[in-house]
């Protein structure tokens, strides 16, 4: 029987289309390696008591076999897999800014699960990145909190969620603050229109006295 070329063996790379396609293709690449067993069932090291070790202390033969299996398993697997997508999270991550439109808690939910997308591709992204981040994206009238913060707190080791807390307590003082110039503006207006009518009311009046 011919074996197959390198160029029949190579891993196709997944990018997130044609995943039955993918599958198939690398089912039977682990297969003509001889390591599909590991891949479907796992990897077991089987029991090694009673056997013996050679005068140069190495390790059990079969043992060494299976590691060498696994880690050509692993080595397929990781390139077999596009980075682009992870790439794409990271650019994603890097221009993300909170619009002058949008609320805190929408943009921390976007933000947050971008964050949880990037760990899911094994990003290694630290609590000091990700304060650094929500403390450079907010708009300008948080400016004066995350100041603060900057100020008072070391950005590598506070933990992210005394600094949402701090920003959402903010931002609840902002909505009380929109909530009461409001007030007073419908409060203005109303005294006006009154104010209106009132002297609409005494030229009518002086009118007919004339």
């Amino acid at each position: 029987m011919t074996g197959s070329s390198g160029s029949d063996l190579r891993a196709p790379i997944f990018n997130g289309e044609n995943y039955e396609f993918w599958k198939i293709r690398m089912r039977m690449i682990f297969k003509s390696h001889g390591i599909w067993d590991l891949v479907e069932k796992g990897f077991h090291i089987p029991d090694s008591k009673g056997k013996k070790v050679d005068d140069a202390g190495s390790s059990d033969p079969e043992k060494e076999a299976l590691l060498m299996k696994d880690a050509k398993a692993l080595g397929i697997i990781q390139g077999a897999i596009s980075d682009e997508p992870q790439r794409g999270l990271r650019r994603d991550f890097e221009y993300t800014r909170m619009r002058d439109d949008e609320t805190l808690s929408g943009y921390l939910t976007c933000l947050l699960e971008l964050v949880n997308k990037m760990k899911g591709y094994g990003e290694d992204l630290s609590k000091g990145r990700l304060v650094q981040k929500l403390l450079i994206s907010l708009t300008k009238e948080f400016d004066p909190v995350c100041y603060v913060i900057e100020q008072t707190k070391d950005i590598e080791t506070i933990e992210v969620q005394e600094v949402l807390a701090a920003l959402r307590g903010f931002a609840q003082r902002l909505d009380r603050h929109a909530e009461s110039i409001t007030e007073k503006a419908f409060s203005s207006m109303s005294m006006n229109q009154k104010g209106s009518q009132s002297n609409s009311s005494f030229g009518n009046n002086k009118s007919k006295k004339n």
